[in-house]
């Protein structure tokens, strides 16, 4: 099967070039299907995103996971990141039974990503709340009626906190 085609098994063909995600989006809508939708760095990964990602997975038919490009993480994140390439990061992730698709995204901050895909459940990690997520994103979520869901995290798992663990080790 093609890019990003739902059912598809391989990785790299889950992984949905920006280009072509509003037909992908379409496709799921045709097919009658409810799409979860989620974003992040992603940038090593570890159980608590494995956990994060189930329960994401749970909420809808399918979950797609964006991807911030690698000058948004380091834009977010410092110089020192990311450590894995965009394109690792979402290889990766769609090696994942919970991911059904994976699109890497530009810009700081995920409303374009968001307004593209105009998702049916918006999922944050459980480190986030109502309070504390991008509140551009709450309105928006909010004013077009798709469910925001903020599934408990993994305490104590972070790629920082990997990092940090790495560095004093070495």
């Amino acid at each position: 099967m093609g890019k990003g085609k739902i059912g598809s098994v391989g990785s790299a063909e889950k992984i949905i070039p920006w280009t072509e995600l509003k037909a992908w989006r379409e496709g799921v809508r045709e097919r009658g299907l409810k799409l979860a939708v989620t974003n992040g760095c992603f940038d090593i990964l570890h159980a608590g995103h494995v956990v994060y990602l189930e329960n994401a997975r749970k909420e809808a038919d399918l979950l797609l996971v964006g991807v911030d490009s690698d000058a948004s993480v380091r834009a977010i994140k410092g110089p020192g990141r990311p450590v894995n390439t965009q394109e690792n990061r979402a290889r990766v992730l769609a090696a994942l039974e919970s991911v059904d698709a994976v699109c890497i995204f530009e810009g700081i901050g995920a409303m374009g990503f968001l307004r593209e895909v105009m998702p049916d459940v918006y999922v944050k990690g459980g480190d986030y709340t109502l309070e504390t997520i991008v509140q551009e994103e709450r309105r928006f979520m909010e004013s077009a009626g798709i469910r925001i869901v903020l599934p408990p995290g993994v305490p104590g798992l972070s790629t920082t906190s990997t990092l940090e663990k790495l560095a004093q080790k070495f």
